[in-house]
């Protein structure tokens, strides 16, 4: 794998891992392993957690994809960039 794909492959993870710590999702999952009984349960619910992430990350891949096609990667930054902070902005002003 060359150097910068090794570099993307970490970014992604790093990301991805970050931004799911603490999460719904996350937490979700802890409160249905917390219920399960018996290693085998905890190991479907694992399952289940992985797939459905992976599916939600190859919705993002293909979407980002078919929109890479008509808008620059630059501007997907810019776009992407002012969607997370606006996000920031009415997360921190709902919880006032």
């Amino acid at each position: 794998m060359s150097p910068e794909l090794l570099k993307l492959f970490f970014a992604t993870f790093t990301s991805v891992f970050v931004a799911e710590l603490g999460d719904k999702t996350q937490l979700a999952t802890m409160a249905l392993s917390g219920g399960a009984t018996g290693n085998k349960a905890r190991w479907i619910i694992f399952a289940g957690a992985a797939l459905a992430l992976v599916a939600t990350s190859a919705l993002g891949v293909l979407a980002g994809g078919a929109i890479g096609r008509w808008v620059s990667p630059l501007m997907l930054k810019r776009i992407g960039g002012v969607l997370f902070l606006a996000m920031g902005v009415w997360m921190l002003v709902g919880k006032a």
